[in-house]
């Protein structure tokens, strides 16, 4: 391919409005341009990364036995209905009507349409198992999209769907998926872990997420490197540091004016972890009043997957309630619903006197509230794991893909079963996995650039090779390049060959930009030594190849970086 005849247009500065690497990089070196917010067009560049990139999901679901086909963007709304999503799911659902007045939304996922599908075609047990996937397009209202091709309204997405007769094949499939994704991100160059992950709206009872570390992320996750453990911070579990027992007698404290932690901790001169925080919500209309230690933050969705949806009480409900001022509640007497962080079941502490101005010392779970106990605060990088004990690690990453065991979630709510050897009338089991390429295309990015531009893995970037003739004015050089080439594809190099007529400065700045992981150079000095100069994108190492046999020279020298 000629750099004159593809479309890519670099830019010297960074869009205004871009923070991510990965989005100043793609707009800067000509891979995408916005249309509007969340919304973006692939150029030439970008496309050829995105398509490497599904080639490797084909290959990968093909080998397990998915298989492929194409379902609509345009869904009929009493699908949604019948599994409830219709209404659980808020703004971030395109709705239309259509000419006859139907509720209609365009996909944000796919499985009320899968699931539709297995019901009307799955009849036996002989049907069984089926995997198949998709790649196609989603839409979703983001209210903040940001990052550039991260945090999009239009995505492209790799779903796939196991449909299986028990827990058993299930469990198989789920194994297929989570191995063939770690085939995935390691061909496609990606860092990643796989964690465990709250299954939210997709429901089901098991899920895993696979994230790429990079600052970039929007999620955080937990990493122990004692045992292994890895988790979403929306879940993970921590023992927070110890606290010594400090044995004080039950004694009330005068604290006028002093309601928050840090007014209290400061005025008794006391470390926040020897005081107990305690939140009243309401739930459903339902009081309860949350306990955790001094030093952590209440995590609202754990919290939320034990009580349900939620808010926070007023003043005026704390008081009516409570009986007590915001700022001196503690655990003790109230005939509500209490739960408590696990780390509070050792330990004598401070909390609020149930008064106004006081708050009280040696206070015990146990002796003086007896409450449910549950993981509820936020874990934190200086928390201890609670499988082995050593300190975790907590990065910042991007989601990049996720497996979920549906079990019979919408196969129940839309009559998707199928008859047993027996005769009998079973729901069929289903799994349902997603990947989604622009992440692993900015993932790379962010992953994989230095202060000149993107440096692609090999197995994603949108040529092999670009072939930089200097001096376009050099009969000599001109003729070295387009026999270059024309040779480097014979041996199975995909080459883009700049034959601009701009100065070096230009064509190398533009080659680093765009990231293309080897560059041969062909420059007015090393030409009169009869030689050129094959770089390796990514260690910047140079290596001077005899213009004799430069095209064998230049294999030898990739397959040999390869081993």
């Amino acid at each position: 391919m000629r750099y004159s005849k593809i479309f890519i247009p670099t830019l010297r500065e960074n869009p205004a409005e871009a923070e991510a690497i990965s989005h100043k990089l793609l707009i800067r070196a000509g891979y995408v341009r916005q249309l509007a917010a969340g919304l973006y067009i692939y150029l030439p560049l970008g496309l050829r990364v995105i398509e490497k990139i599904n080639t490797v999901l084909k290959e990968e679901m093909n080998a397990i036995g998915a298989q492929e086909m194409s379902m609509p963007l345009l869904h009929p709304a009493e699908i949604w209905q019948q599994t409830g999503r219709w209404s659980e799911i808020g703004d971030e659902m395109f709705r239309l009507k259509d000419r006859g007045e139907r509720d209609m939304c365009l996909a944000m996922t796919h499985e009320e349409i899968i699931t539709w599908l297995a019901a009307h075609e799955i009849r036996s047990y002989r049907d069984l198992p089926q995997v198949w996937y998709q790649i196609q397009t989603k839409l979703r209202d983001e209210a903040r999209p940001k990052s550039g091709i991260l945090r999009t309204r239009e995505f492209i997405m790799k779903d796939s769907y196991s449909f299986d007769r028990d827990e058993a094949g299930l469990e198989r499939n789920y194994k297929l998926h989570s191995d063939a994704y770690h085939r995935i991100f390691s061909r496609c160059g990606i860092r990643f872990y796989r964690v465990e992950s709250d299954p939210g709206m997709m429901g089901g009872a098991t899920a895993h997420e696979f994230m790429a570390p990079s600052p970039a992320g929007e999620d955080k996750i937990a990493i122990c490197a004692g045992c292994g453990y890895q988790a979403n911070l929306e879940l993970a579990l921590s023992r927070p540091p110890y606290a010594e027992d400090r044995s004080w007698q039950k004694e009330e404290v005068s604290t006028p004016g002093k309601r928050t932690i840090k007014e209290v901790t400061s005025f008794m001169k006391t470390a926040p972890e020897y005081f107990i925080k305690s939140v009243l919500v309401i739930a459903d209309k339902t009081p309860v009043l949350a306990l955790i230690r001094g030093d952590q933050e209440l995590h609202e969705h754990k919290l939320t997957r034990l009580i349900g949806a939620f808010r926070p009480a007023s003043k005026d409900e704390v008081k009516n309630i409570l009986g007590v001022e915001a700022g001196f509640i503690g655990p003790m007497g109230h005939d509500i619903k209490l739960i408590a962080d696990s780390c509070l079941k050792e330990g004598t502490y401070i909390t609020g006197a149930n008064k106004p101005g006081y708050h009280i010392k040696g206070i015990r779970s146990g002796e003086d509230f007896k409450p449910e106990w549950a993981d509820i605060h936020i874990a934190r990088a200086e928390d201890r794991c609670v499988t082995c004990g050593e300190s975790l690690k907590i990065e910042s990453a991007i989601e990049i893909g996720n497996i979920f065991k549906l079990g019979t979630k919408y196969s129940s709510a839309l009559d998707a079963v199928y008859l047993d050897e027996d005769g009998s009338s079973k729901p069929i089991i289903m799994g349902s996995y997603g990947i989604g390429p622009a992440r692993i295309m900015a993932s790379a990015v962010e992953q994989g650039s230095d202060k000149n531009g993107i440096v692609w893995p090999e197995s994603i970037t949108p040529f092999d090779i670009e072939v930089l003739p200097l001096n376009m004015k050099s009969t000599e050089a001109v003729e070295l390049a387009e026999n270059l080439h024309l040779e480097l594809p014979k041996l199975g190099y995909e080459v883009l060959l700049d034959d601009r007529n701009e100065r070096a400065g230009v064509k190398l700045k533009d080659a680093d930009l765009i990231g293309i992981p080897w560059q041969v150079v062909i420059g007015d000095r090393t030409l009169k030594e009869k030689n050129l100069e094959i770089k390796n994108r990514r260690t910047g190492e140079t290596k001077k190849i005899s213009i004799n046999t430069a095209a064998q020279a230049i294999d030898e020298t990739i397959r040999s970086s390869r081993k």
